[in-house]
């Protein structure tokens, strides 16, 4: 029987991580739909990109709460199963990058798919609600990544880096199960995979760089100086 109530809240959190605020907000503050805006994505970059930085920054932040709230949740329903609190972040990432609730259909109806983000966030939120310090570093971190490198897709894929990193280190030192790393493998795994489209942009060298980052900033120097 706990099994099963424990399967509960992984589908709970799963149908928890499906919300897509990004849609949602864009869709209340311009009335575009955000899947079809850039990237298609319901994550906080794409709802920059359609509504502005507040719509953006907004969207960032209840995908982070997805990801901490489906550790919380499961932490306080079911205590004493720890693969549930680490199981349960994944399957919100999993929820925002296939969404249920954003089916994507052909012309004539046909099932294609799921659409959603590609997991940044809320898999950041997932680190937060297995240690909430964690936000100490992966955020900074990320923020270096973002502003330095200046390529959305990087920044994602190494926020989970960073989790593998800081967990592991504290597991090594006894301050936290060995499971909780796999928490950050399985987010990177999820990440890498949503983000494929963006890998092979990146190694064909035609991934946006954000032109307020250094990257961007040295791209249009030499831009400029050879015009």
């Amino acid at each position: 029987m706990q099994i099963v109530f424990d399967l509960g809240i992984i589908l709970l959190a799963y149908i928890f991580g499906s919300v897509p605020f990004g849609l949602l907000i864009v869709k209340l503050k311009t009335g575009k739909d955000i899947r079809e805006v850039e990237s298609g994505r319901t994550g906080g970059t794409n709802a920059m990109r359609a509504a502005g930085f507040w719509a953006g920054f907004a969207t960032a932040m209840l995908d982070i709460l997805k990801g901490a709230a489906s550790v919380w949740v499961a932490q306080t329903l079911t205590p004493s199963s720890h693969w549930v609190h680490v199981a349960a972040p994944l399957a919100a990432i999993l929820g925002h990058n296939y969404s249920i609730f954003l089916a994507r259909r052909d012309e004539k109806g046909k099932f294609l798919g799921l659409s959603g983000g590609a997991g940044g966030a809320p898999s950041v939120g997932g680190a937060i609600g297995l240690w909430w310090p964690s936000i100490l570093i992966i955020l900074p971190l990320g923020m270096l990544t973002f502003f330095s490198i200046g390529i959305a897709s990087i920044t994602t894929m190494a926020v989970a880096l960073f989790a593998i990193i800081v967990f592991a280190v504290r597991a090594a030192q006894g301050l936290m199960p060995w499971i909780d790393v796999l928490y950050g493998i399985g987010a990177e795994i999820l990440l890498v995979w949503a983000l494929r489209p963006n890998i092979k942009k990146l190694l064909e060298g035609n991934e946006r760089v954000v032109k307020y980052s250094l990257n961007g900033w040295l791209r249009a120097k030499r831009e400029n100086k050879n015009t």
